[in-house]
């Protein structure tokens, strides 16, 4: 069984087949436990399965859904679900909430477009003739894009908020390879494991910047050839609808990799992704390990724990 999750403000978000559970800690020390069923859209749609398409719409869906429960961990940790009352209120809230989360996915995928893609190639073409040499230039572009990433990255981490957060990453991350080598789904389990995990989405950022660099230099050779000269524009144009393929075949990557990952050309393959994850997570102490645990039991089910490991500390159900 696939699980997977990611950090949100003062906790944890856990995805298992059929449920997402979220696990945040109060400033009164209460961890709050919001369930969500979700079917994905490759369990309703058989067709969305297939290499690379799963790969595509996996990655969009686990943005509404990481921006969402990112939104419900900003409430919880600031007590602003308490001053909820009344269903006509609920009912307005919600409506509001789509509003904003649709808002805010579309801000963050256009910042995400600007910043690490047509910046990128706007500056390369300044100082590069793609029509010349399309492989160096976007060798060069993706090298940017790299280099803005991890700039983005080490400038956030001096933040105090983001280190905990980074915290709650690693903590993530040793809950579930708690689960994934069968140990028992407590604190004490999960801190023996590594914060480091071959499937994490920062790996998979990576690999979508290195395959981007080989196809889109693939794109650019055959559009030289039919159209004999590519501007700026057609090339932001034609590699853009690209961006979901390069994140599919980039998961595919990650799927491949990941099952060998104790393999010595399996090491190879994810070590840059896990030499980036001594960045995005830090070691997590007991209580940020407790809310993961909390978060993953939740996401699985009692039917998956055994009977001394099945009590979630301090749980609020939220629904």
């Amino acid at each position: 069984m696939a699980v997977g999750g990611q950090a949100v403000l003062e906790g944890v978000m856990m995805r298992a087949p059929g449920m997402v559970a979220t696990a945040v800690r109060k400033a009164s020390g209460e961890i709050v436990v919001k369930k969500e069923p979700h079917v994905s859209l490759a369990e309703r749609y058989p067709i969305f399965k297939s290499p690379i398409l799963r790969g595509a719409v996996g990655l969009i869906e686990m943005m509404v859904i990481g921006i969402r429960t990112l939104n419900f961990s900003a409430e919880v940790a600031l007590d602003e679900s308490d001053n909820r009352n009344g269903n006509g209120a609920a009912k307005k809230s919600s409506s509001s909430e789509n509003l904003k989360l649709a808002a805010t996915v579309i801000f963050a995928l256009t910042v995400g477009i600007t910043v690490f893609f047509v910046t990128p190639l706007a500056v390369t073409t300044f100082f590069f003739d793609v029509e010349q040499k399309p492989l160096w230039f976007n060798l060069i572009a993706g090298g940017i894009r790299i280099g803005l990433l991890l700039l983005y990255l080490l400038a956030i981490s001096l933040l105090k908020d983001i280190k905990r957060l980074f915290q709650y990453h690693g903590a993530e991350h040793k809950a579930v390879f708690a689960f994934e080598k069968g140990e028992a789904l407590d604190v004490a389990s999960a801190s023996r494991q590594s914060r480091f995990h071959p499937r994490c989405g920062t790996s998979f950022l990576l690999i979508v910047m290195a395959v981007a660099i080989v196809l889109f230099s693939l794109l650019d050779v055959f559009l030289i050839q039919w159209l004999g000269h590519i501007s700026v524009v057609t090339r932001i144009a034609t590699h853009l609808p690209l961006i979901p393929f390069v994140g599919g075949v980039s998961y595919e990557f990650i799927r491949a990799s990941a099952k060998r990952s104790e393999t010595p050309l399996g090491r190879l393959l994810v070590a840059p992704g896990l030499w980036l994850q001594k960045i995005t997570t830090k070691e997590p102490d007991e209580s940020q390990l407790e809310v993961a645990v909390a978060a993953l039991r939740c996401a699985l089910g009692e039917e998956y724990l055994a009977p001394a490991i099945v009590s979630v500390p301090n749980p609020v159900s939220v629904n």
